[in-house]
């Protein structure tokens, strides 16, 4: 599968970018999920990937074809992309089976390629099969119903499962009543059919013989030991291999003559997306494809997807606002905000160790617990910081941090990024962007939240923010905070509570499920080396580390 690359693509409508100068690598047989709130531009990058939608500007390269380039005004169709599509509306054929829903593509594909016998392939491997008879007789006698009579459609699927066969090929196996017979009877009409057909395949390697032409490992038809090749549609047998070999991924072989109908959400789904495989797609994209189904077959459907990633070894880019389907599915995030990237990392990369408060905030559920924090640093180890108004924390920092040299590099960064927007102004065609960027408003949740009607403190570099994930926080006896229970929510396996620390709440969860009385006393802890740390001017995140109560 080949490596997708994304150099300074943007996607924009007047003055609106929907995308926004984006940088985005995709590595081979990777899983890689845009995640971001509606509107971000998630839907947008994977249609200019696809060939969907035209961008703006920027270069699109997949494996070593340059498929959109705004300098060469290069831009190949979506339809010579070689990439499969899998859309919230599974967009099944109503009045044609499954079968011919999976198959109504393959049928119009027309492609450079080589010419098999599959005579000579099937003989081979119905002599590689009869060589296992005791094999071959379980899997037909395993297709029983209750009655003890062998159901015929079911012996049918089996073979095709077991052995890669096409159904034409099946029947023709299941016809030879292999499993009727026994011992001498059985050992003589196998040693019959593997002379039979051998001689058939030596007579196919003759008449190509006497052309010049031979037949390789895989059956193709080689001349000079060069495959011949021309560009054709796939003939019947193709097809139906083809059709068969990605419903028995999917787990619906069983299914193929029914109609979309008579399938639930969940089978329907496994059509749409045998349908997508299919054609054998460089990549396979998925837009929100799961949005469709209930909770519980939502959770089924992830297990399947990544199943399915594995058995391809496909490259799969999905799109997703469910930071939950995103953080189990996914090899990479790239976490999306008003068209521009925020992380771009494996999930529990984004989750440990979040670029800035929007990642921190938008990944996690229950969300992270934000705290603003005043102080100034002494020593490169630990800086001592105010927080809840009244209470001083030692933060020791999980490596070094000179945080006079964080903030000059950090306001450089800033100074050099304004700058840059100074020098695009004066190039040609330039857009001034309408949709702004702007800095993330973290929430600090209170008791009693009234909308802020004073105007905006001035925030200097001795203030920060401190994030605390749910399960860092650790209830204990003698814990050195001290809180009043505000709520608590058990749910069997866990148990959700907030913590009162004066004006402020605190979300922790704990395993199992816990009963707390409202107002009841609480001490806790802020456990382990991942508490987060902020700089609270440019939402950055500085460092890991620890936390301890002065």
């Amino acid at each position: 599968m080949p490596e997708i690359k994304l150099t300074n693509v943007s996607k924009r409508w007047g003055n609106y970018y929907a995308v926004d100068h984006l940088d985005l690598t995709i590595e081979n047989n990777s899983f890689v999920t845009l995640l971001g709130p509606s509107g971000c531009g998630k839907t947008t990058t994977l249609r200019m990937i696809a060939g969907l939608e035209t961008p703006t500007e920027g270069k699109i390269t997949i494996g070593d074809q340059v498929v959109f380039d705004s300098e060469r005004e290069i831009n190949i169709p979506a339809s010579k992309r070689r990439v499969g599509f899998l859309f919230q509306n599974y967009a099944l054929w109503p009045n044609m089976t499954v079968y011919n829903n999976i198959a109504f593509g393959l049928k119009n594909i027309k492609e450079t390629l080589p010419f098999i016998s599959h005579d000579a392939k099937k003989w081979a491997k119905f002599i590689a099969i009869l060589n296992k008879p005791k094999e071959l007789i379980k899997n037909i006698n395993d297709c029983k119903n209750k009655k003890g009579q062998i159901d015929n459609k079911k012996v049918l699927i089996k073979l095709i499962d077991s052995y890669e066969l096409s159904m034409a090929s099946a029947k023709e196996l299941f016809s030879l009543k292999i499993h009727l017979l026994e011992n001498e009877e059985l050992e003589q009409r196998i040693a019959d059919l593997c002379k039979r057909y051998q001689t058939n395949i030596d007579k196919v390697k003759t008449n190509l013989a006497k052309e010049g032409k031979e037949l390789d490992e895989s059956f193709a038809i080689t001349k000079n030991g060069q495959l011949l090749l021309k560009e054709r549609k796939l003939d019947k047998e193709e097809v139906d291999l083809r059709v068969r070999a990605v419903s028995r991924i999917v787990k619906i072989g069983e299914f193929m003559d029914r109609y979309p109908s008579e399938l639930s959400g969940g089978q329907q789904q496994r059509v749409a997306i045998a349908r997508t495989l299919a054609p054998e797609p460089k990549v396979l994209f998925m837009d929100e494809p799961l949005s469709n189904l209930d909770a519980k077959l939502r959770l089924e459907m992830r297990s399947e997807l990544q199943r399915l990633h594995h058995d391809t070894n496909a490259t799969f880019v999905y799109v997703t606002h469910d930071q939950l389907e995103a953080m189990t599915l996914a090899t990479k995030i790239c976490l999306i905000n008003n068209g521009v990237v925020q992380q771009d990392a494996a999930p529990l990369d984004i989750y440990k160790k979040p670029a800035n408060l929007f990642v921190a905030d938008f990944v996690g559920n229950p969300s992270i617990n934000f705290i603003e924090a005043k102080g100034k640093q002494k020593e490169n180890s630990f800086i001592d910081l105010e927080v809840f108004l009244n209470h001083q924390i030692h933060f020791t920092f999980d490596k070094p941090v000179d945080l006079s040299a964080v903030h000059k590099d950090i306001r450089k960064q800033e100074m050099d990024a304004k700058s840059q927007d100074e020098v695009n102004k004066n190039h040609k065609g330039y857009v001034e962007k309408g949709n702004k960027d702007i800095s993330f408003k973290y929430h600090i949740a209170k008791v009693d939240e009234v909308e802020a009607t004073k105007d905006e403190e001035d925030i200097t570099d001795d203030d920060y923010v401190i994030g605390v994930r749910p399960e860092f926080i650790d209830f204990k006896a003698d814990g050195e905070f001290e809180g009043t229970i505000y709520s608590a929510m058990p749910a069997g396996m866990e148990t959700t509570v907030k913590v009162q620390v004066g004006e402020y709440l605190l979300t922790g969860v704990i395993f199992g499920g816990v009963i707390y009385h409202l107002g009841e006393k609480m001490r806790f802890d802020f456990k382990g080396k991942e508490i987060l740390l902020f700089d609270r001017r440019s939402g950055r995140l500085i460092s890991q580390g620890t936390c301890k109560l002065l």
